[in-house]
């Protein structure tokens, strides 16, 4: 038995999760232990910052150790103190366009400090297709404030938008609450395109029309507000057609996404992950129906876990060398001893 660590770095902060596996790999992993931080991580002029993922990374695990029933200090000789871990898989919100400082200072880093010599430095996108697929070719979808597509037919990946909610993430939650708010604004200037229904609510949740830009443009954190009115939009959508006809829209723009990164060839199974599916029948029954008239050699399956435990997944199959999905310099970073 060996010790594999996952990490998720997200908007909500950073989760851990201990895992054991057989040597081979063949038994795949065991999830012993899990523990999170709230706080997540900054990013400055390098990309996301890779000093704090260390200082939280560090304690995490030598609580995740303790809860194991690890002793570091003897077992140490035996291999489960300082160089226990036989691999890590880092999943992180941003990797694939903030991600050059943790390439540059963490292989060096964990490898002192841990004496890990397999790392992974993954897009949290592979991180939620592992968690949701494995290691089979097909599609994931994870969308919650923002939005991504991902597939492989195992000899690369295909992306399509996670371009940020300036630039698309077209039909996530801050694209839905972004149009639902934007709509609300309509109503009370008595333009066309208006929604009375979303109006109310907007103004229940926020206040006076007129304060909102106020109070939305001096945020930091203005995707995580935009996308706090989705499940608004989606509660008007039953009953509200300008409502309904967003949701509808974000719809079509997901499976437009899933449609650009399913493999070419044969069948696809095609998982959606995320907090924004949590919007129930509002949104899942346009999309349904998108995915059959886009997608109709597609097969639409349940996430079989979350970016943790595809994380987790990642770091065990690296433990055994049974990794098979593709290698990359941003998407899927693999790091190991024998690259110095």
């Amino acid at each position: 038995m060996s010790w594999v660590l996952g990490v998720d770095s997200g908007g909500s902060g950073l989760r851990f999760a201990l895992g054991s596996t057989a040597p081979d790999g063949t038994a795949g992993v065991t999830t012993v232990a899990a523990t999170a931080s709230a706080e997540p991580l900054r990013t400055g002029p390098s990309g996301i910052d890779a000093g704090q993922l260390l200082a939280r990374l560090l304690p995490a695990v030598d609580t995740l150790l303790a809860q194991a029933g690890v002793n570091t200090n003897t077992d140490m000789e035996a291999g489960s103190g300082p160089g226990v871990l036989s691999a890590v898989a880092i999943g992180a919100a941003g990797m694939a366009t903030l991600g050059d400082g943790l390439r540059a200072e963490l292989p060096a880093a964990l490898a002192h400090s841990l004496g890990v010599r397999r790392l992974v430095l993954a897009a949290d996108a592979v991180t939620a297709y592992a968690g949701a697929l494995g290691q089979r070719p097909g599609a994931v979808v994870a969308a919650g404030t923002g939005m991504i597509a991902l597939g492989t037919d195992l000899t690369g990946w295909r992306r399509a938008d996670g371009w940020g909610h300036l630039l698309g993430d077209c039909g996530g939650g801050a694209w839905i609450g972004r149009a639902g708010l934007e709509a609300a604004m309509r109503a009370h200037d008595g333009r066309r395109g208006g929604s009375p229904a979303l109006l109310s609510r907007m103004e229940e949740v926020f206040g006076p029309a007129p304060e909102l830009p106020g109070l939305l443009y001096p945020r930091t954190d203005r995707p995580a507000v935009l996308a706090s009115f989705a499940p608004e939009v989606a509660r008007c959508a039953v009953g509200d057609p300008i409502a309904a006809g967003i949701v509808s829209t974000a719809a079509r723009h997901i499976a437009e996404a899933a449609a650009a990164v399913c493999p070419p060839s044969g069948a696809c199974e095609v998982a959606l992950t995320g907090g924004l599916f949590g919007l129930g029948d509002p949104l899942l029954v346009p999309l349904r129906a998108e995915l059959a008239g886009q997608l109709p050699h597609a097969t639409t399956v349940s996430a079989a876990a979350d970016p943790l435990g595809g994380a987790l997944l990642i770091a065990g199959a690296l433990a055994g060398d049974t990794l098979r999905l593709p290698h990359d310099a941003r998407l899927l970073n693999v790091l190991t001893e024998q690259d110095g």
